[in-house]
């Protein structure tokens, strides 16, 4: 029976890359999937757009690119990824480049791209759908709009001859699945196989997350070997079961238990997982251990795909001042409150405006703001920070966090201070006819 084995190359834009390139090198992978795109990235990824045309895109591709795209157009592994961000055009220009200078003469890079419906969102008035309200209500403050795609541009774009696949906004198991349906032809409606290509692709997306990366807490659920922690593998058959590997040697885990965790990350019914190509059903799989490292998953389902596709919108939300200041020795903690308290009385002295404000004693309350008992540390961190309009009320946050040097309780020091401007997400429907995936394609 044929199977076709997919590697996770990232779960995020700032992951790791050696284990990407040991899947490559090591792991017998005919694709290696990079999910790197979180959902306020494309707002961040807009606005450096908008000051060069070029730019976009994830800024860790040519690094990745640089280190596997040699070894994998070598070795016959095609790879696909949502690094095109808010520009997968110029993403696959960045791939060429890379392909160039390694002498990869006719590697095919493919950029998908349909996903950006800001002026479609900027001309209607749509309700939202994790909030009171609808998209006339952001106003002038949205920034970007991206429909999430599903995977059937990416089989499109494989069935083409792409070496490289780059997206923007998917599904994040369709960078999985995509594969799967080029390879074993599996159609659009063919929803109990889309539910298990989905299953796979949820296990994968996350990377590290499935080899006990995030699942490791000592004494409890050991983990071995997590600085050189290896990402997973899936052995997919035709009918969408698959077996679940990370290459020999490497470190973490692959058991049922960090299957089982990551099976029910981030979704909110296991039997109706709402996804561009499929409404998967999850509550069926089943988990076994076939072997060290290796977990066997089957029994998901799907059923008929949704009308709508979610779009996720980034939109300006103000600012964020924060300051930080410590206190150690005797008595830290109550020179520590009085800070956070000499803090919150000079904001409303020097009229600064918040919307939000919140301060606290990291190792204290951060956490748990009931009354503490026992012993009380000799060491706090004093964090102060507070929501605002403007640039400047947020600066003035960390400048009265800094005046506690001199002008606040004794003994502080190792302040860090910082400001920024708030880039939110929510989120709306549009009909999927509204949203046309193209797929377009450089070659080296």
């Amino acid at each position: 029976m044929k199977t076709v084995r997919i590697g996770a190359g990232a779960g995020f834009s700032g992951d790791r890359i050696e284990p990407a390139l040991e899947l490559v090198e090591r792991g017998q992978i005919d694709y290696l999937g990079f999910e790197c795109l979180a959902e306020r990235t494309i707002a961040l990824a807009q606005a450096a757009r908008r000051n060069d045309p070029e730019s976009g895109y994830d800024p860790w591709l040519e690094e990745r690119m640089t280190a596997v795209l040699a070894p994998a157009f070598a070795r016959g592994v095609r790879i696909v990824s949502n690094m095109g961000a808010a520009n997968p055009v110029a993403a696959a220009r960045a791939v060429t480049a890379v392909a160039r200078r390694f002498g990869l003469s006719g590697l095919k890079t493919a950029a998908v791209t349909g996903d950006d419906v800001l002026d479609l969102i900027r001309g209607q008035e749509l309700p939202l759908i994790d909030r009171p309200g609808t998209t006339a209500d952001l106003g002038d403050r949205i920034l970007s709009a991206n429909a999430y795609l599903g995977a059937a541009p990416i089989a499109q774009a494989l069935g083409n001859g792409a070496n490289v696949v780059i997206t923007g906004r998917v599904g994040d198991p369709a960078l999985f699945l995509g594969p799967l349906m080029h390879e074993f032809g599996w159609a659009e409606d063919d929803w109990v196989r889309l539910g298990r290509g989905t299953l796979v692709g949820h296990l994968l997306e996350c990377a590290g997350q499935l080899t006990g990366g995030y699942f490791a807490d000592p004494g409890r659920k050991d983990v071995p070997d997590l600085a050189r922690l290896g990402f997973p593998f899936a052995e997919v058959t035709e009918e969408g079961d698959a077996v679940l590997g990370k290459v020999a040697g490497s470190g973490g885990r692959i058991s049922v238990a960090t299957c089982t965790e990551q099976l029910l990350y981030e979704i909110l019914d296991p039997s109706s997982y709402l996804q561009a190509d499929v409404i998967a059903d999850f509550s069926g799989v089943h988990f076994s251990q076939a072997g060290t490292d290796r977990v066997a998953v089957s029994g998901a389902s799907g059923r008929a795909r949704p009308d709508m596709l979610k779009v996720s919108i980034g939109y300006k939300d103000g600012f964020i001042g924060e300051g930080q200041i410590s206190y150690a020795g005797p008595g830290a903690v109550e020179r520590g409150r009085l800070a956070l308290a000499v803090v919150e009385e000079r904001l409303k002295i020097a009229g600064i405006e918040t919307r939000e404000w919140r301060g606290d004693l990291i190792g204290v309350d951060a956490v748990d703001r009931r009354d503490a008992t026992g012993p009380e540390p000799l060491e706090v961190r004093a964090r102060i920070v507070a929501r605002t309009e403007s640039a400047i009320a947020a600066r003035r946050i960390g400048a009265e966090v800094e005046a506690l040097y001199t002008n606040g309780p004794a003994g502080g020091g190792g302040v860090s201070v910082n400001s920024r401007e708030v880039i939110a997400v929510a989120s709306t429907l549009l009909p999927r006819e509204q949203c046309r995936p193209v797929v377009t394609f450089e070659t080296a």
